[in-house]
């Protein structure tokens, strides 16, 4: 268990990016301060034959910072979590990368994202797929139940990284692996900084 102590209110952050997100799954040609959409996704190198084939909400909803296929194509009848699957577009990648031997499990903390994730995948009639609610902090899952964890612009959003790496580590199959995009930074965060709700969420 994590002994972090978070800069910010957790709960009002979680109620933040909550209503951003949420933002994102209804209003795709709003702009946003970071980029979204199939665009973005091509740009980032996302293969096309599985771009393709997933419907367009969830990639008109897609947010993801960058392309973690690209740290490599996952083997038929693996067993993946995508932590922060949002609309569902990595998941419905994965699902086609892991065949009908594979199963992938996405977890996402706002529940209009998950609800438009479980609607591409019955719309791609996918039985290899779960979509559930929760938080990485606190996986429902048991230990050692997934060969890889995938995850694209989710930890950067949480203050409780410890808790995250945690709870990865737990979950994950010896010998498995993470593949992870997600946001860096270079230089300390000022004080004033950490404690600013909009940074956090945008």
């Amino acid at each position: 268990m994590s002994t972090t102590q978070a800069p910010v209110d957790v709960d009002v952050l979680r109620g933040e990016i909550r209503k951003t997100y949420t933002e994102v799954a209804a209003e795709q040609d709003k702009d946003f301060i970071f980029p979204t959409g199939r665009g973005w996704a091509e740009d980032l190198g996302y293969p096309r034959p599985e771009l393709a084939r997933i419907p367009d909400p969830s990639v008109a909803s897609f947010a993801g910072v960058a392309n973690p296929f690209s740290l490599g194509v996952l083997d038929p009848g693996e067993d993946v979590l995508d932590i922060g699957c949002g609309a569902g577009m990595d998941t419905l990648v994965a699902a086609q990368m892991v065949g009908a031997d594979g199963y992938v499990t996405g977890i996402d903390m706002t529940p209009d994202m998950a609800a438009k994730a479980r609607r591409s995948v019955a719309e791609m009639g996918l039985a290899n797929v779960t979509i559930v609610d929760g938080s990485a902090e606190e996986l429902p899952f048991a230990d050692a139940g997934f060969d890889v964890v995938i995850s694209n612009g989710v930890i950067d959003l949480i203050p409780d990284k410890e808790a995250v790496f945690s709870e990865i580590a737990r979950v994950l199959r010896p010998g498995g692996r993470i593949q992870l995009a997600d946001v860096t930074i270079q230089r300390p965060v000022s004080e004033e900084g950490r404690r600013n709700i909009d940074l956090w969420t945008g």
